[in-house]
C-alpha cells in the first residue's frame, strides 16, 4: 500500500509539473508572437498609407494619380485597427484578450487593404497570410474571431459596397460564401497543424518533467551515496589508524622481544652462577662447625675434616667473591635491559595518546623516535639507517600525526629492502627546509616502484604485498593533507629504490592553547608496495 501511494503521488506530481512546463512554453510562444505582431501592425499601417497614396488613385480613379480621399481612411481606420492591439501587445503580452484583439485587428487591416486596392484579388491573399501568422500562436481559438470578421466583412460589403471588396459594382449576394469557404478551408489545415504542435509541446513538457524528476532522483541518490562514501571513508580512516597503531605496537613488541631475550639470558646466567656459587659447600662447612660448637678449636686442630676446613673456607670465599662480581655484572645488564624495555614502552605511550594538538617539537628528535620504534626489526634485517638532517628550529605541528606518517614510511622502506636481498641495505632520512616549507624524505635502495603504480600507491586498498592491507599510505597521505602538506613518491623503476617525500608548512610560531577535543589516532599502516 505505501508503494502504491508513493506511485500515485509521483504520478500526480509528474502530471502537475508537465502542466506547468506546458503552460510556461505556451506563454512564451504567446508573448513571442505578440511581439511579432507589435512590429507587424505598424508596418501594415504604414503600408496602407502608402497604398492610399500610390495605388488607390490608379485603382479607383483610372490612370490619373492624385491625392486620393482614401488617404484619410488609411490614416484613421488604419490607426484605429492598429492602436488597440499594439497597446495590448505592449502592456499585456501573453494575455488571451491580446491574441483575440490582434486577430480581429489583423483581419480588419486585411479588409482595409482590400478596400484601398479596389477589391483586387491579389490583396485577398493578405487574409490567408494573416491566418498563417496567427497560427504562430498555436491556439485554435484565435481563428474563430478572425474567421467571423472576414466572413462578416465580405457579407456586409458584398451587399452594400461590392466594388470595395470584390472590385465590381454588382456581385452575387452569395459570393461572400466562396471567400469565407476558402478561409475555413485554410483554417482546417491550420487547426490540424496547431493541434499537432500542441501535442508535441505537451510531449516535450512531459519529457522535461520526467527528466527533471529523474535528475532530482539521481541528485538525491548522489547525495546519499556521497554521504555513504564519506562515512565509509571515515570508517576506513579509523580502521587505517587502528591498523597503524597495531603496526607501531608490533614494532614495539619486536623491540621488547629482543630485549627480553637479553633479560632471559641474563637471568639464566645469574641462576646458573648462583647454583654453582658454592653455597652448598658453605652450608656443609657450617653444619660441621655447628656440630662442634662446644670445642671448635679441637675440631679444627685434631679432626681430619676440621684441619681442611680453614683452607676450604678461604678457597670458597675467593670463588664466591668472583661469582659475586659476575652476578653483579649480569644484574647490571639485566637492569639495563629492563630500563630499555621501559624506555620503549614509554616512547610508545608518549605517542599513543590523542591527536590534534599542535605544539613546538624538534623534528630530528621525532625522526629518531620513528627509527627507534622500528629499531628491532631494522637491526634484525641488518639495515643501515643514515641521517641527513639540516639544522632547523622547533616546528609547530601535531607530533602524533607526524610520527604516524614517518613510522609508516620507515616501515615501507624496511619491507622494500627485505624483499630485495643485497649486501648493503640502507634507509636514508633527510630533513631540509626552503621557502617556508619543511621537507622530510625517506629513501631506500629496495625493490622500487613500477611507473604504473606511482599514481595508485596512495589509493585506498592498493597493495602489492601479500600480507598488506593497503591502508598505510592512503592514511598517511590523508594525514599529510590534514596537516596542510603533501605526500609524494618517486622511483626510477623496479630495483632502483624509492623516495617518499613529506612536505609540510614550516611554522615556528608557538600555538595558542586550546581546549578543542582531538580525535584518537594511531599510526598508519605499513607498506602498500
Amino acid at each position: 500500500m505505501p508503494d502504491k501511494m508513493n506511485d500515485l503521488t509521483m504520478t500526480e506530481s509528474l502530471r502537475r509539473r508537465t502542466a506547468e512546463l506546458f503552460h510556461e512554453h505556451q506563454q512564451a510562444i504567446f508573448r513571442r508572437t505578440d511581439r511579432i505582431f507589435m512590429y507587424l501592425l505598424p508596418l501594415q499601417w504604414a503600408a496602407a498609407v502608402a497604398i492610399a497614396v500610390w495605388i488607390s488613385p490608379l485603382t479607383w480613379s483610372g490612370t490619373t494619380r492624385h491625392l486620393h480621399p482614401h488617404l484619410l481612411a488609411a490614416l484613421l481606420l488604419g490607426g484605429a485597427v492598429t492602436t488597440l492591439p499594439f497597446a495590448l501587445a505592449f502592456t499585456r503580452s501573453g494575455a488571451a484578450i491580446t491574441r483575440y484583439s490582434i486577430a480581429v485587428g489583423q483581419m480588419l487591416m486585411s479588409a482595409l487593404l482590400i478596400h484601398l486596392t479596389g477589391g483586387r484579388i491579389e490583396t485577398h491573399f493578405h487574409v490567408f497570410g494573416s491566418l498563417a501568422f496567427l497560427a504562430f500562436y498555436r491556439d485554435w481559438k484565435v481563428f474563430v474571431p478572425a474567421t467571423v470578421v472576414v466572413a462578416a466583412d465580405h457579407l456586409l460589403r458584398g451587399l452594400f459596397w461590392p466594388e470595395s471588396v470584390f472590385g465590381t459594382a454588382v456581385a452575387s449576394p452569395w459570393r461572400w460564401l466562396e471567400h469565407a469557404g476558402w478561409v475555413v478551408f485554410e483554417d482546417i489545415f491550420l487547426l490540424i497543424a496547431c493541434r499537432q504542435s500542441i501535442r508535441e509541446m505537451h510531449d516535450i513538457a512531459e519529457q522535461r518533467a520526467v527528466l527533471e524528476s529523474t535528475q532530482r532522483r539521481i541528485e538525491a541518490e548522489v547525495v546519499a551515496r556521497t554521504a555513504d562514501l564519506r562515512e565509509a571513508q571515515k570508517q576506513n580512516l579509523v580502521i587505517a589508524r587502528r591498523a597503524g597503531m597495531a603496526d607501531i605496537a608490533t614494532s614495539v613488541l619486536h623491540n621488547v622481544g629482543n630485549v627480553l631475550n637479553s633479560v632471559t639470558v641474563s637471568a639464566s646466567v645469574i641462576s646458573d652462577r648462583v647454583h654453582k656459587s658454592g653455597t652448598a659447600q658453605l652450608r656443609k662447612a657450617t653444619e660441621l662447625l655447628e656440630a662442634h660448637l662446644e670445642n671448635p678449636g679441637a675440631f679444627v686442630t685434631e679432626d681430619a675434616r676440621g684441619k681442611h676446613l680453614p683452607r676450604f673456607l678461604v678457597e670458597l670465599g675467593r670463588k664466591m667473591t668472583a661469582d659475586e662480581s659476575g652476578i653483579l655484572d649480569e644484574i647490571a645488564t639485566l637492569s639495563k635491559s629492563i630500563g630499555h624495555i621501559t624506555q620503549i614502552v614509554s616512547l610508545q605511550q608518549s605517542y599513543a595518546g590523542v591527536s590534534g594538538f599542535v605544539e613546538l617539537v624538534s623534528l630530528p628528535e621525532l625522526l629518531d623516535d620513528a627509527i627507534r620504534i622500528n629499531e628491532a626489526s631494522v637491526h634484525r634485517h641488518e639495515i643501515d639507517v643514515a641521517r641527513e638532517f639540516d639544522e632547523l628550529p622547533a616546528v609547530a605541528l601535531d607530533k602524533q600525526k607526524f610520527l604516524q606518517i614517518v613510522v609508516n614510511l620507515v616501515s615501507n622502506a624496511k619491507y622494500a629492502l627485505i624483499e630485495k636481498p643485497e649486501s648493503r641495505r640502507t634507509i636514508t632520512l633527510r630533513l631540509t627546509s626552503a621557502t617556508g616549507r619543511v621537507r622530510v624524505e625517506v629513501a631506500d635502495n629496495g625493490v622500487g616502484i613500477p611507473p604504473e603504480n606511482l599514481t595508485r600507491i596512495f589509493s585506498h586498498g592498493f597493495t602489492t604485498r601479500k600480507d598488506g592491507h593497503g591502508f598505510g599510505l592512503h592514511s598517511a597521505a590523508n594525514l599529510a593533507g590534514e596537516m596542510g602538506g603533501t605526500l609524494t613518491a618517486y622511483s626510477a623503476g623496479p630495483g632502483m629504490g624509492a623516495t617518499f617525500t613529506l612536505d609540510l608548512p614550516l611554522n615556528t610560531t608557538p600555538p595558542e592553547k586550546t581546549s578543542e577535543k582531538a580525535s584518537f589516532s594511531g599510526s598508519s599502516a605499513c607498506s602498500a608496495r
